[in-house]
């Protein structure tokens, strides 16, 4: 197992904390050892769902709308019953605003339900990892190790070896001024 903040790998899937970084990695190891989802979060998925919610009352309300506007009212209005036509508009379109306006404003927003990702997991594993089919990249990449001799002194003929960069005496421009005055 690889710690999910540094990359370092651990020894083992017990690790409490990762050794380069220090992020507890208790959650870490059991999301691997449980195929990439945590199983308490299945309890939140097995909840019904209270009839009287938001998107049911939302959805209520437009049902109730298109019914008594587009049905209702051009039902009474072949019967020839006017009054009817007329209160079943005015009863679908302010009725269905009601509805609404009361769930946006008494009714919870819904949570959003996400999958169990045990499906998202593949079956063929070896030693808890994913394998890597040829066009996938690997999670981390590989380690790159820069050689010693690149720590060592330059070579010569380098811009060290001139004596351009050398600094000069503070002293040394005046006292120059001072020997041509005096010539």
């Amino acid at each position: 197992m690889h710690c999910p903040s540094c990359g370092q790998q651990q020894i083992s899937t017990e690790t409490k904390f990762c050794s380069r970084c220090g992020l507890p990695l208790g959650l870490v190891s059991e999301v691997v050892a449980h195929g990439g989802y945590l199983p308490q979060l299945a309890e939140l998925h097995k909840k019904k769902r209270p009839f009287f919610s938001r998107r049911n009352i939302l959805g209520f309300s437009l049902i109730w709308f298109l019914f008594f506007l587009f049905i209702m009212t051009p039902f009474w209005g072949i019967a020839d019953v006017e009054e009817l036509a007329g209160v079943s508009a005015v009863l679908g379109i302010f009725g269905g605003l009601i509805m609404m306006l009361s769930a946006f404003i008494f009714f919870p927003k819904d949570r959003p339900t996400y999958p169990l990702a045990a499906g998202f997991m593949p079956q063929n594993q070896s030693a808890g990892y994913p394998q890597q089919t040829p066009n996938q990249h690997a999670a981390l990449p590989p380690q790159q190790s820069i050689p010693a001799a690149a720590y060592g002194p330059p070579q010569a003929g380098s811009w060290r070896d001139t004596n351009d960069l050398q600094p000069s005496s503070v002293t040394e421009s005046t006292t120059r001024l001072l020997d041509k005055d005096q010539v």
